[in-house]
């Protein structure tokens, strides 16, 4: 099976990896495809794979609503584009979205049939894609993922929020970190797991949510980070009102992974992950 991964960030790098112990794998990086141009997206019928998974995306949450053009440029026409290709050449079609497609106000988990209704810029561009690929590609893999963390970190956002809070610590800084805004944090190495046991097991088309098990605020989130890594940091619990952001964020975004793990694909608790991250990051 041949599979193009589009993207080499902090989640495609290490879909690359993962994927490359059992798959022939192509990466595209930004130079080699731009998803907002039809004709760009031409690349894949040329490498003809079997299998896209498509993790470009604009995501600078804050900028998104500074720049609504460029943001459905990427994350909506972007994915329209790519479904067409697909389409085209009969691949199957991975989609990584966001947990940002909801409102937060369910006040518990989300599953896969709860009904979208983002709040900003960057999630209704997002749900835009979902429509599109569900809409165009005949063989489609909605992902929803949270709150990603990897090794390779975020490209144009200066690495994660781990290691941000890990060098801000260590610098003896205050750290505020909200306490109201609750999701479900995702190591991205889990995230690509996943989508080789998907393939793998040849699932279902459909939407997947796939994040780590349980959920937890950005606070504790962060004592956790400190606890487990033995960091004695300066961290104080304050409300998101304290911290306006230009995005609207969903008060508790946090996805239920029910339907991934009746298909057998398990997902580790997110403690259990983030103790994984920090020791190959040598942080433990």
């Amino acid at each position: 099976m041949k599979i193009a991964v589009i993207g080499i960030g902090q989640l495609g790098s290490d879909i690359l990896k993962v994927l490359e112990e059992s798959y022939s794998v192509v990466p595209l990086t930004h130079s080699e495809i731009e998803v907002s141009e039809y004709t760009s997206c031409g690349i894949l019928e040329d490498i003809n794979p079997d299998v896209v998974v498509n993790t470009a995306a604009y995501h600078k949450t804050d900028e998104c609503e500074d720049n609504p053009e460029k943001t459905f440029s990427v994350n909506a026409i972007g994915a329209r584009n790519v479904a067409l290709v697909c389409e085209k050449i009969g691949a199957v079609n991975i989609y990584i979205s966001t947990d940002y497609v909801f409102d937060g106000e369910k006040g518990e988990p989300y599953t896969e049939s709860d009904m979208p209704n983002p709040i900003n810029v960057y999630g209704v561009s997002k749900y835009a894609g979902e429509i599109f690929t569900k809409n165009i590609s005949g063989k489609f893999y909605i992902l929803r993922v949270s709150s990603l963390y990897g090794k390779a970190g975020a490209r144009g956002k200066g690495g994660n929020f781990v290691e941000t809070m890990i060098q801000k610590a260590k610098e003896g800084v205050e750290l505020k970190v909200v306490d109201d805004i609750v999701m479900s944090p995702t190591y991205t190495k889990d995230v690509a797991e996943a989508i080789k046991e998907i393939l793998r097991k040849n699932l279902e088309y459909g939407i997947y949510h796939i994040t780590n098990d349980g959920y937890c605020s950005w606070y504790e989130f962060a004592r956790t980070i400190f606890d487990l890594a033995g960091i004695d940091a300066n961290l104080k619990p304050i409300t998101s009102s304290e911290y306006p952001t230009k995005a609207k964020r969903p008060k508790n975004s946090s996805l239920n992974i029910g339907k991934i793990k009746k298909s057998g694909v398990e997902m580790r608790h997110w403690k259990d992950a983030l103790g994984s991250y920090l020791k190959e990051k040598g942080h433990i």
